[in-house]
């Protein structure tokens, strides 16, 4: 992996516990317009986070962006009707823009109760250097995970999910269509179900090495008589993928459609086979927990769920950029839209 050979790695941080902290403004990335963004003086905190009772801060480490859903809203195909429903959980700002958006950080508790001061910890956060939050808001990572490996949880916690709504069993013959960062851990968590058979599909050839990294069967064109799958995901954010993987589903067979489209159209090929077949077409979003482990599961435990499943280094070769925050105004559109060889680019602070 190519780095920049000026990021500072790993910076502790210095403050004392008891060193009263007076800054109240932090620096943030934000889409400013279509295709254009700046980093920006901002609260360390949001008014309606200032009121909660138990606060800690947080001094930023590394973040990750996500292309799929940050190209989205880089590029203003959100839809107005889905507003409210694509508000990240620290969000500032509207959409379309101004807009602070983001939610894979990991930093360093600087202030706070004493049993989190020193600890390194994941957050749903935007790219910004500070952040103040609810101390539920953060998660401390297990012993042994590298913080800058972590920045992947979010996209570990929608492979899971992705996962629990399709319901694999041992023995499955299982397509996985698209393979970005959430398609090839969907498709790693699947390979490790006891006697499963994982296609990893992609037509960009440049996949096939770190597919091969993660021990799983590369394909860029399932051949004749592939239709043959108990359990197919798309998750490629292209319609003709989801063709793809409607040409792989089997009598009975379940398709889990877990890519987002944003505004636009898409063609579901549903003549052929699809009725003879009776072929289950769902979909998948991490937003909400699968209901039938609500009673038993909440976003909490999940996402704990998603760090620990990080703990292999192999997932490090999903991390295949790296730059400087400081850096993201001149870097942000590049990595956005020339997405052929990027899979999670990390973000250093």
């Amino acid at each position: 992996m190519q780095r920049d050979p000026e990021v500072q790695r790993d910076p502790e941080v210095q403050r004392a516990p008891d060193t009263p902290n007076t800054e109240t403004m932090a620096r943030a990335w934000w889409v400013t317009g279509a295709g254009k963004g700046e980093i920006q003086e901002t609260p360390l905190a949001e008014p309606e986070v200032e009121k909660q009772a138990e606060l800690v801060t947080v001094q930023a480490l590394y973040s990750g962006i996500s292309r799929g859903t940050e190209s989205l809203v880089f590029h203003d195909r959100v839809p107005g009707t889905e507003y409210t429903a694509m508000r990240a959980p620290f969000q500032a700002g509207d959409f379309p823009w101004p807009v602070k958006y983001g939610y894979a950080n990991v930093g360093k508790v600087t202030e706070g109760p004493e049993d989190l001061l020193g600890q390194t910890v994941f957050c749903l956060y935007p790219h910004q250097n500070r952040y103040r939050v609810p101390a539920s808001a953060i998660t401390p990572l297990p012993k042994g995970l590298p913080a800058e490996r972590a920045i992947l949880a979010a996209n570990m916690e929608t492979a899971v999910n992705g996962l629990w709504d399709g319901a694999p069993a041992v023995g499955d013959r299982i397509a996985v269509v698209g393979l970005g960062v959430v398609g090839l851990l969907v498709a790693w968590l699947a390979s490790r179900i006891p006697g499963t058979r994982v296609t990893a599909i992609d037509t960009n050839p440049e996949r096939q090495a770190v597919a091969e990294q993660l021990g799983l069967t590369f394909s860029s064109e399932p051949g004749p008589g592939a239709d043959d799958h108990d359990l197919v995901i798309h998750a490629s954010g292209h319609p003709s993928g989801l063709e793809t993987a409607l040409g792989l589903a089997g009598q009975e067979a379940t398709i889990v459609e877990m890519s987002w489209y944003g505004d636009q159209l898409v063609p579901a090929p549903l003549g052929a086979a699809f009725h003879p077949r009776r072929m289950t077409l769902k979909s998948s979003q991490v937003g909400q927990i699968v209901p039938s482990r609500v009673p038993r599961w909440d976003y909490r435990k999940r996402l704990a769920l998603a760090l620990e499943l990080l703990q292999d280094d192999a997932l490090d070769a999903l991390i295949t950029g790296e730059c400087r925050f400081d850096d993201l105004p001149k870097s942000m559109a590049r990595i956005l839209i020339d997405g052929r060889d990027t899979l999670c680019h990390r973000v250093v602070y």
